[in-house]
């Protein structure tokens, strides 16, 4: 939307890491079967611009778990309102770690697909 943008219609990047992190702490939290807060964001990298009108489309992916926290990787991309072509604009990783009801970090289930380490 027009409020989301400089003044030569171009998206903040602020609103799309925005947008970013709700769809990486929805993994997290469905991961953590609960509460898990943003830590971090590291290695975003702005591609390509995304401008008003563009529909934007944001992917992520569960992609390290720790005792308390998990890694999600996020990517952006855009498609002009009458367009097929996509152009991924950015992505990042973003941490979390799980809380409980007071706050404080709990443990989270292992990485589906990985097998316990052999006593």
């Amino acid at each position: 939307m027009p409020a989301d943008a400089n003044p030569y219609g171009d998206i903040f990047g602020g609103w799309l890491m925005s947008q970013m992190d709700l769809a990486a702490g929805a993994v997290a939290a469905r991961h953590a079967n609960g509460r898990a807060v943003t830590v971090a964001a590291d290695k975003m990298a702005f591609h390509r611009p995304v401008f008003v009108g563009d529909e934007v489309s944001v992917y992520a992916e569960l992609v390290a778990v720790g005792r308390t926290s998990m890694q999600v990787e996020v990517q952006a991309w855009r498609r002009a309102r009458h367009s097929d072509e996509r152009n991924k604009v950015t992505q990042a990783r973003f941490s979390f770690v799980a809380v409980a009801e007071d706050r404080r970090s709990r443990p989270v289930p292992p990485l589906p697909g990985l097998r316990e380490a052999a006593e």
